[in-house]
């Protein structure tokens, strides 16, 4: 117990430590308890926060904020626009496309499990294979319950997308347009020493501004990549493959490793095994390499300084603790607490340093002591 007691005394002693410690509990409580509610505000943050990038590129070349702000957040609109007149059409179309080959794709399945016992009569048995068409079925059968719930809710659904859709633009407009206002209201409700916590701040704001705005390149880009490829070589479904494969960028290792399945399964539904899966399967394993290997260097160039071990552990973590935006976020939280432990670590070795000076040196105590 003397060792425990002593280690927090040493390290929870200093205030900036309780403060730095306490706004982290508020924040997380507040995210826990009121996330649902606040995800509209949390969504407009996170866009303003990606859009202030470029609103500070206009301000450094003398553009007014407001001018700047404006012309940012018309740009942001038309491409909200774009999305949801030309894309997001698109995309639904092809997924009642997929949604209506299932049962194709099933009763296949179905006749390729049957033929293994023939095929292969040591290794597996019929009666094997009919249990595994048996939870074949019984999951599908609560996938169709889950996707008819969803279709029975879409009215509330769409309430909420209407309300995201009016909501959220005009909460990024105010964020943008008074971001100082904001933060000098925010941290008026702040000690005025806040040392550590700015420390901490000035590193996360740092390295996550460049991680979502390089992010948010890097999805694009991969998209488009994606969808060149797939559409040249007339995979079917390839607008909302390509989509998903943009999207699988925000899980580094797990995204493209879950994503080699669906782009497998389907060029293999639709060519079978034959040259043109190939051409697929190796077109989508070089997009990913030249994802990871060149476009990540080049965008990125280790701002985000995280060992793989440590990003899939996070993702782990913070997705079994906050779901999906645990996952979503789940880098900019890895870096949060790897800011907050340097800042922590480097605070601490400084005060050590400074002790073992002043007791090595018993005439600087006296001098500091006789100048208070």
């Amino acid at each position: 117990m003397n060792l425990i007691s002593d280690w927090f005394r040493r390290h929870f002693s200093d205030p900036q430590v309780v403060i730095l410690a306490l706004l982290l509990i508020i924040g997380s409580v507040v995210i826990i308890t009121m996330g649902n509610m606040l995800a509209p505000v949390l969504a407009s943050v996170v866009i303003a926060y990606l859009l202030q990038g470029l609103v500070g590129g206009m301000e450094r070349r003398r553009i007014p904020r407001l001018v700047a702000v404006l012309l940012v957040f018309l740009t942001f609109i038309m491409f909200l626009l774009f999305l949801l007149l030309r894309l997001l059409p698109l995309l639904w179309q092809q997924l009642e496309q997929l949604v209506q080959a299932l049962p194709s794709m099933i009763s296949w399945v179905q006749r390729e499990l049957l033929r293994l016992p023939e095929r292969y009569p040591g290794f597996i048995s019929e009666q094997q294979v009919m249990d595994i068409i048996n939870v074949l079925r019984s999951e599908l059968t609560v996938l169709g319950q889950r996707v008819l719930s969803i279709s029975i809710a879409s009215v509330g659904a769409l309430i909420w997308i209407l309300v995201y859709i009016f909501l959220v633009p005009m909460l990024v407009f105010f964020f943008l347009k008074d971001k100082e206002r904001l933060v000098q209201w925010l941290t008026s409700f702040l000690p005025e020493d806040r040392s550590l916590a700015t420390e901490v701040w000035q590193d996360v704001d740092r390295q996550i501004g460049n991680y979502v705005r390089g992010k948010f390149w890097e999805i694009l880009i991969v998209w488009a990549a994606s969808y060149a490829t797939f559409t040249i070589l007339r995979l079917q479904f390839a607008m909302l493959v390509s989509f998903f494969v943009g999207l699988s960028v925000l899980i580094p290792y797990i995204g493209a490793t879950v994503m080699a399945l669906p782009v497998a399964s389907i060029a293999y539904f639709q060519w079978g095994l034959s040259s043109d899966f190939a051409y697929a399967v190796v077109a989508y394993v070089i997009i990913q390499l030249l994802d990871g290997n060149v476009l990540v260097t080049l965008l990125f160039s280790e701002v985000v300084n995280l060992h793989p071990v440590a990003i899939i552990v996070a993702v782990l973590v913070f997705g079994g603790t906050f779901g999906f935006w645990g996952v979503f976020f789940a880098i900019p939280l890895a870096t949060l607490v790897q800011a907050i432990l340097k800042a922590w670590f480097k605070r601490n070795h400084r005060e050590e340093e400074i002790q073992t000076a002043t007791q090595d040196r018993p005439d600087i105590a006296g001098k500091e002591s006789s100048g208070a």
